[in-house]
Formats: C-alpha cells, structure tokens, sequence
C-alpha cells in the first residue's frame, strides 16, 4: 500500500508527467511535415488511424508507436517515482487525457486507444502484450467494419480480464485499467456522435444552398 500523504508530491508528479507525456502532438505534428492539417482532414483526429488514411501508411504507423510509448512512458514514469498498485491509473488517465486534449495542439487531440494500450503493456508485460495484439488484429481485420477501432478495444480488454484470471493477476488493476477503457470508448463514442451532427448539419445548409439557389434560377427564368 502507499502512504499517501508522503507519496502525495511523487504522486502529483506522476500526473503531471502523464499529462505531458500523453499531450505530446506526434499526429499533429509529424502530418504537418507532409503538408496536412490532420484536424481539418479525414475524422478530424489526431491519431494513428487518420493519420494512416490522411497522410500515409508510415506516417501512420510511426505515430501508432510513438502514442503507444507515451502510454509506457508515463507508467514507466509514475513506477520510478515510487507509485504502484491502482494509483498507476492516475497518471494513466492523465496521459490519456493529455492525448484528448493537448495543451500544444489547441486543447485537441484524437481518442487515446494507443495511449491506453502502451498503457497496459506497460502495467501487465505479458498478458498486456497478447490482449493489445488481439485488439488491434481485430481493427485490422474489421476496417470495413463501423467502430472498429472501438471493438479492438473491448476485444482486448476482454482478452485482458480473461488472462488476468487465467494467471491470477491483481484484479483492482485490471478493473481500473477497465474503467479507463470504459471512458476512452464513451469520449470515442460522443466525438463520433458530435462529428456526425455536424455532418449532417454540413449537409442540411448545402442543401438550403441549393434550394436557394435553384430558386434563385428559378425565379430570374420567371422575370425573363
């Protein structure tokens, strides 16, 4: 158990790097060395997906490690510092919410599913490993598939909490790395909502547009 009122300082610290860590803008700024805005293209996030699809396979691929190891890097962190046990999943929700909403990109970001992961590898070496795989083999063979990115996700933490039992593994861990999880899809799940709106508002003034303008036409062919 940790003492927290004596850890409090290392435990604020680990929040803070977390933050940071999560925060660092790889989508943002490794698709502007090719010219792209990656929030103004694709779903507007700025992460490995987009990234793959709006700027390339490689592009997409170094930010896809690059989220991974801020998710390592602030567990990593966090353990130096002496934090153990479920107080790991502060500075992970930190950096996930660093990786939502970076202070060097504006308050924007993408989703935080890598982030999360290189989470989990780092809190479960072995068993981390395998469920993050069985996720993102899903999303790979799913791409065609709506919310794939999110079903990777409840693939792999069910891969998770099955080898946590298999192996005896602490369970308050693999619970709070399951909350964690919960609020990455609820925050993908709104932001997938939110962007359809906007779509279909998009759409409806396009299409006031063109009424407009057919009556427009319409009119100046009555006046003739």
């Amino acid at each position: 158990m940790i003492d927290f009122p004596a850890s409090a300082p290392a435990l604020v610290s680990s929040i803070i790097i977390g933050y940071l860590l999560g925060a660092l803008p790889l989508a943002d700024r490794i698709s502007r060395r090719y010219g792209v805005d990656i929030f103004s293209a694709g779903t507007g996030l700025a992460g490995a997906t987009n990234v793959r699809r709006s700027v390339g396979r490689i592009p997409g691929l170094v930010v896809l490690v690059g989220d991974i190891g801020k998710g390592m890097l602030a567990v990593v962190a966090a353990t130096i510092l002496g934090i153990e046990g479920t107080a790991l999943m502060l500075p992970v929700v930190a950096a996930v919410l660093g990786h939502w909403k970076s202070v060097f990109s504006g308050f924007r970001g993408g989703d935080g599913l890598a982030t999360l992961g290189g989470a989990a590898l780092a809190l479960f070496p072995t068993i981390g490993l395998i469920s993050v795989s069985v996720g993102m083999l899903f999303q790979l063979g799913a791409q065609k598939m709506p919310f794939s990115s999110l079903m990777g996700i409840v693939f792999g933490y069910a891969t998770l909490v099955a080898l946590s039992v298999a192996y005896e593994r602490d369970t308050l861990l693999v619970l709070g790395t399951g909350g964690v999880a919960s609020l990455v899809l609820a925050h993908a799940l709104l932001g997938h909502r939110q962007r359809r709106h906007n779509l279909d508002w998009d759409d409806a003034d396009e299409e006031w547009e063109d009424a407009g303008d057919a009556e427009g036409v319409t009119g100046r062919t009555r006046f003739r």
